[in-house]
């Protein structure tokens, strides 16, 4: 059964997957398999879906694949249930995608800050209203670990005040972030980024969880973020202590590796990762191999 959670004017609430791309052993993208995946995440509970992130490889992308990538989505489960990422270097690129998605049908696009190098606030906020003009609304992603530029939340509240954005993916790891975004952007969902921190961010408020592992472990996953934003603590925490060894791989550089390894015990069709991404190493691929086994011996998966 779906969730009709994110439905209506704020579709980025709820489980959101940034989804893994199925590749072949050619590392071409097999279109048909990230279709499926699609809709699979759907029947299984999630909202919707995040094609585009990091964790879909979006940044070894040629611009044909990037594009065919949304409109599969869209075609699998509805413009209404995609949220593609629309980084990019420069203003007018991320622009550009974000019109893409609009056309597309999308009702939503995330946007990292600039991260060709370490842009200042000035910066940011050119790059946030540059995009917001394509119309489409505008979900900031805020990812200081990897792009070295900090969306914190005096930042958040002016682009927010300018009506660039209308939610944050927060993956800083600072949970105390969550209450000093309500108190100075109250208008502004705060999305759970980490996969490893969505038991405090649901707490503190959270509206979404842009998700990871969920790619994997669906059903699970999906029963983990309905039990801690209703505030039913007991399932929320067994679930939490369960998943845990999994979804801390989120927060990790082997991310993409991992939960696609994770797909691929599972049955699904993770495949390899594109250079300049390389294989785990033996005792990375043995760790994730045997908390994925617990997890499905649990009847997590």
């Amino acid at each position: 059964m779906t969730s009709t959670e994110n439905t209506g004017s704020r579709p980025w609430r709820g489980v959101l997957v940034a989804t893994a791309l199925p590749l072949n052993d050619d590392l071409c993208v097999n279109h048909d398999k990230f279709a499926e995946h699609c809709v699979w995440l759907v029947e299984n509970g999630c909202d919707g879906v995040v094609p585009n992130g990091s964790l879909g490889e979006y940044q070894v992308l040629t611009p044909e694949e990037r594009a065919e990538v949304v409109e599969t989505a869209v075609a699998a489960v509805g413009g209404e249930r995609v949220m593609p990422g629309v980084a990019a270097y420069g203003s007018a690129e991320a622009r550009r995608w974000a019109e893409q998605a609009r056309d597309a049908g999308c009702a939503a696009v995330m946007l990292l800050p600039p991260n060709a190098y370490r842009a200042d606030e000035r910066s940011v906020l050119a790059h946030y209203a540059e995009v917001a003009k394509a119309g489409v609304p505008v979900v900031a992603y805020n990812n200081p670990i990897d792009t070295k530029v900090d969306l914190v939340p005096e930042l958040l509240a002016k682009l927010h005040a300018e009506g660039h954005i209308h939610a944050v993916k927060e993956f800083s790891g600072d949970v105390r972030r969550a209450y000093r975004i309500a108190e100075l952007a109250p208008g502004l969902d705060l999305l759970i980024g980490a996969d490893d921190v969505l038991l405090e961010l649901a707490i503190a408020g959270a509206k979404g969880w842009v998700a990871g592992y969920p790619n994997a472990l669906p059903r699970a996953s999906v029963e983990l973020y309905r039990a801690a934003v209703a505030g039913d603590l007991a399932t929320a925490k067994k679930l939490y202590e369960q998943l845990h060894p999994l979804l801390r791989w989120d927060s990790k550089v082997e991310f993409v590796q991992s939960i696609k390894l994770s797909m691929d015990i599972v049955g699904r069709h993770g495949g390899p990762v594109r250079p300049p991404r390389v294989p785990l190493l033996p005792e990375q691929e043995a760790a994730v191999r045997a908390a994925t086994e617990r997890a499905v011996a649990a009847g997590l998966a």
